[in-house]
């Protein structure tokens, strides 16, 4: 299998027009709101959302062209295996952030929580179930002692390759 195709359900809107400067995790991004805009003709799908929270947003990341498989994350300065890292610049750019699921007007979904740029496409939504989606035994690598640091940081330009 060569070729993979996906097909945008949506669009996200939000106040980040460009990287630079955009939250590096939905952590860092607490109260900033945004919408998801679901085409028309999935509106259907979200029948049962608005009991949920939470949401899972799985996205395209439309702005990443390139990559490299070592890479400088946000919160290091060491070299890193890309695959250690959640850089945005991947050799299939999906990205996924967890929001906060504010309500639902028709095919559009209130978020918060939101840190993704505007225009972003949109892939797929799930909804976020701790217990399915939480393990019980976690260790997070090179980024232990390193995650506090999350609400501080911002995007700058070290993926600008």
């Amino acid at each position: 299998m060569e070729t993979i195709s996906y097909h945008p359900v949506g669009v996200v809107h939000s106040s980040f027009k460009e990287p630079e400067g955009t939250p590096i995790q939905p952590k860092a991004a607490r109260g900033v709101e945004g919408v998801v805009e679901l085409r028309p003709k999935f509106t259907a799908g979200l029948k049962d959302l608005d009991g949920f929270s939470h949401i899972i947003l799985v996205y395209h990341m439309h702005l990443s062209e390139s990559y490299r498989l070592e890479v400088k994350p946000f919160l290091d300065n060491k070299l890193r295996g890309l695959f250690s890292t959640r850089a945005p610049k991947r050799p299939n750019p999906i990205g996924i952030s967890v929001v906060k699921l504010q309500r639902i007007d028709g095919n559009t979904l209130h978020v918060t929580d939101l840190d993704i740029l505007d225009g972003t496409p949109l892939l797929d939504i799930k909804p976020y179930v701790p217990p399915f989606d939480e393990p019980e035994e976690i260790r997070i690598g090179w980024l232990e002692g390193k995650v506090h640091r999350v609400t501080d940081k911002r995007a700058d330009d070290r993926f600008d390759f």
